[in-house]
C-alpha cells in the first residue's frame, strides 16, 4: 500500500477498503462523540453501538439531525454498568472497538482493567500511541506515551516501541525511524532515561528490535529537522526525518503534543495499546474532529 501521510488520507483509505467495524461506546451521550460516530457511520467504516441512557442518547442524536432508529442503542443509564457492558461486548467479539463517551476515565479504566472480565491480558503493558498531523511536517508523526505511563521503565519503553511499529505498518511505513527523545543527544547519567536508551540502542544493534531504525537520545530538532542535523553535525540514522518519537515520561510527551495542538495547529488520532482490541480514550472536552480521527484510527487498527 502507499504510505498514508495525513489523517484525511487514513479516512479515505478506510472508505476505499470496505472495512466496517463495530464500536461499543460507553455512555455515548455527548454531542461531540455522537457527531464523530455519525460521520464514521455515514462514511461506511463504522457501526456504532451506543450504550448509556437511551433518552439522552436519542436527544444527542436528534440534536445532530440523526434518526435514533438508525442506530443500535443499549439502555444502561449507570455509567459503570454501561462501561462494563461495552467491555463485555468487545471481549465476546460482539464489537471490534471500545470507545469512551461521557464517562469519567477512572470508571472506564476500571472496566478495562478488571482481571477477570477486562481487556488487558496478563502481564501486558498498556500504553498510548497517537499520530499527529502538523502543518510544518511533511508526514504524520507518531508519539508515545502521552496518556498512560508516568515514567516508563525499560520493559514499558520496549512495548511502546513495539506498538508504534505495529501502528506505523498500518500506515504503510515498513521501517519507521524511531527517535528516543531527550533534552540532548549526549548521554548523561543525570537523566534517568539514558540507561534505558543505551540498552535499547544496543538491542537494536544486536538485531533484537527489527523492522525499524532507532537512535537516541536525540532532541526534537535532531529527530525532526534535517537542517538542525547539518548545523549540529551529529551523525544519526534518523537524520531529522523521524516517523515516531518515544518520550521518557508522560509529562514530556503530553506537554509536547498539547503544545502542538494548541499553538501549532496540530490534529491527532490516538489509541490505547496493549488491550486485546483497540480502545479509544479521549477527554470529554476533545473536539469532534479529533474524536472522528480516533474512531477512524481504531477501525484501521481493529
Amino acid at each position: 500500500m502507499n504510505t498514508i501521510t495525513s489523517l484525511d488520507q487514513m479516512v479515505q483509505h478506510l472508505c476505499d477498503s470496505d472495512l466496517n467495524k463495530r464500536i461499543a461506546v460507553a455512555v455515548a451521550e455527548d454531542e461531540n462523540t455522537i457527531g464523530a460516530l455519525i460521520e464514521a457511520q455515514e462514511k461506511g467504516f463504522a457501526t456504532p453501538i451506543l450504550i448509556g441512557s437511551k433518552s439522552k442518547i436519542e436527544e444527542a442524536l436528534i440534536s445532530e439531525n440523526a434518526k435514533p432508529e438508525s442506530f443500535i442503542i443499549v439502555d444502561i443509564p449507570d455509567h459503570l454498568l454501561a462501561a462494563q457492558e461495552a467491555v463485555r461486548m468487545v471481549r465476546n467479539n460482539e464489537a471490534d472497538v471500545l470507545m469512551k463517551g461521557l464517562i469519567g476515565t477512572d470508571k472506564f479504566l476500571k472496566a478495562i482493567l478488571d482481571k477477570e472480565k477486562g481487556l488487558l491480558p496478563p502481564k501486558a503493558v498498556m500504553t498510548y500511541v497517537c499520530a499527529l498531523e502538523l502543518p510544518k511536517y511533511d508526514k504524520l508523526l507518531f508519539v508515545s506515551d502521552t496518556a498512560v505511563l508516568p515514567y516508563p521503565d525499560l520493559k514499558q519503553k520496549l512495548a511502546m516501541i513495539n506498538y508504534t511499529i505495529q501502528m506505523t505498518k498500518k500506515f504503510g511505513i515498513d521501517n519507521p525511524k524511531i527517535a528516543l527523545i531527550g533534552a540532548s543527544e549526549k548521554v548523561n547519567d543525570s537523566f534517568h532515561y539514558c540507561n534505558d536508551y543505551t540498552q535499547i540502542c544496543k538491542m537494536y544493534d544486536n538485531g533484537q528490535i527489527p523492522d525499524c531504525t532507532i537512535d537516541g537520545p536525540l532532541d526534537v530538532f535532531l529527530a525532526c529537522d534535517k537542517e538542525s542535523v547539518k548545523i549540529k553535525g551529529v551523525p544519526t540514522p534518523i537524520n531529522g526525518e523521524a516517523d515516531a518519537l518515544i518520550f521518557p515520561s508522560l509529562e514530556s510527551a503530553n506537554s509536547f503534543y498539547k503544545g502542538l495542538m494548541l499553538f501549532g495547529g496540530g490534529e491527532l488520532a490516538g489509541l490505547i495499546q496493549g488491550t486485546i482490541k483497540p480502545v479509544v480514550v479521549m477527554s470529554r472536552s476533545e473536539s469532534r474532529k479529533s474524536k472522528f480521527y480516533c474512531v477512524a484510527l481504531s477501525c484501521l487498527m481493529a
